[in-house]
């Protein structure tokens, strides 16, 4: 039986997108409220949201062939209200061993999201001849952005955490019926090779160059979702509304970023966008670090958003024109050690926070964003060679 409306295929992969980020971004505007209630520093915090990276790490590298057995449809329609369900038990834990085991299954179910409706994203941007990933993907920023909304918003109002996350699950799950009831996977890319990829892709030093061209965005976009909220209240005394905004900050400026991505791109080249987009990460990390204020700290977390918006996806298609082996293993290779820098290490951040100061868990991002300078020439395209006929 098939529910909710019919919609073109672009609509349904941004709606999955919106509806996948905007479950997620529920939980971290209440991470001050859950560190309070498990009375733990952020050391501990950090170690129990390992929970969440280690499950998806493992559902990333082993889930895909079972996605694809049983059907990315089926999948989908349980996967993302199954996740608001596991989020709104996760927030029960009375201590940090509960929350990171309540966590591994979160992750899991991420992963098994994950591969769908990027695999989704492409498959559409083929059948459409249009590109969509960039759109796609500002779509799950805003998602992300009207999460924290909401919940500074009820943070405010001072409902627990377990109960605006129960309140959840039904909105998620009738979102869900409504704009994906109709869901049917796009056909594979035409000419394309349906060969599994290896678990664990071997990377060449192009794709190394390549982590370091995004890794400081992925290490701050993930710092600014896990610490800003808690940043704010430690630092400025915020009030849950304000903490909770700091994590709709960097969601928001992300997606309005990601929106106009790959028109810059087009009209510049990939060197010269990533080089201003590292500019304006750095400018925004020293914004942070040094806040004078909570308004120069919000223009901080805005600026980090923006700086981090399109260098993975940047990094990603360079390495898709990589020719020195097949394009499915270099993407694997980058995607695997960013994905890893992306899911573990805000988490590992707590322990500077609590032992160096929570400012440190951004300021730790100003060398990889000289590291992404010294790389960045491995986004330069591929000269081509031409034959030449007498």
């Amino acid at each position: 039986m098939k529910f909710g409306i019919d919609l073109p295929p672009q609509i349904k992969v941004f709606g999955a997108f919106f509806i996948y980020s905007f479950c997620m971004g529920s939980l971290f505007p209440r991470l001050p409220d859950i560190q309070r209630a498990m009375d733990v520093g952020e050391g501990a915090l950090g170690l129990s949201l390992i929970g969440s990276a280690l499950g998806t790490l493992i559902s990333l590298t082993f889930a895909g062939r079972l996605v694809e057995k049983v059907g990315y449809r089926r999948v989908l329609l349980v996967a993302i209200p199954l996740l608001s369900a596991l989020y709104a038990l996760a927030s029960w834990a009375s201590g940090p061993l509960y929350f990171f085991l309540l966590l591994v299954p979160v992750g899991l179910t991420i992963g098994a999201i994950e591969i769908i409706i990027n695999i989704e994203a492409d498959r559409v941007e083929h059948a459409i001849g249009r590109r969509i990933m960039s759109r796609a993907h500002a779509f799950w920023s805003l998602g992300f952005f009207c999460a924290g909304m909401v919940g500074a918003f009820i943070a405010q109002a001072g409902m627990p955490v377990h109960w605006h996350l129960m309140m959840m699950i039904p909105l998620v799950l009738a979102a869900t019926l409504l704009v994906l009831g109709r869901f049917e996977p796009a056909p594979h890319r035409a000419g394309s090779s349906t060969e599994e990829t290896p678990r664990l892709a071997r990377p060449t030093l192009t794709i190394m160059m390549l982590v370091g061209v995004c890794l400081s965005a992925m290490l701050m976009e993930g710092a600014g979702i896990d610490w800003s909220a808690i940043y704010m209240r430690n630092i400025f005394d915020a009030e849950p509304f304000w903490a909770g905004f700091a994590v709709a900050v960097v969601a928001g400026s992300q997606a309005v970023a990601r929106f106009f991505a790959d028109g810059f791109v087009d009209r510049f080249s990939p060197v010269a966008v990533a080089r201003a987009l590292l500019a304006i990460l750095g400018v925004g990390v020293v914004i942070v670090f040094a806040a004078p204020s909570a308004w120069a700290a919000y223009l901080g977390f805005a600026m980090i958003g923006v700086g981090s918006s399109a260098l993975f996806p940047l990094a990603m298609s360079a390495a898709a024109q990589q020719t020195d082996r097949p394009a499915a293993i270099n993407v694997a290779a980058l995607a695997q050690f960013s994905f890893t820098a992306f899911l573990l290490g805000p988490p590992l951040l707590g322990y500077v926070a609590e032992h160096y100061g929570i400012q440190w868990t951004f300021g730790v991002g100003l060398p990889l964003v000289a590291l992404g300078f010294a790389t960045v020439n491995a986004l330069s395209p591929r000269p081509r060679t031409r034959a030449v006929t007498p």
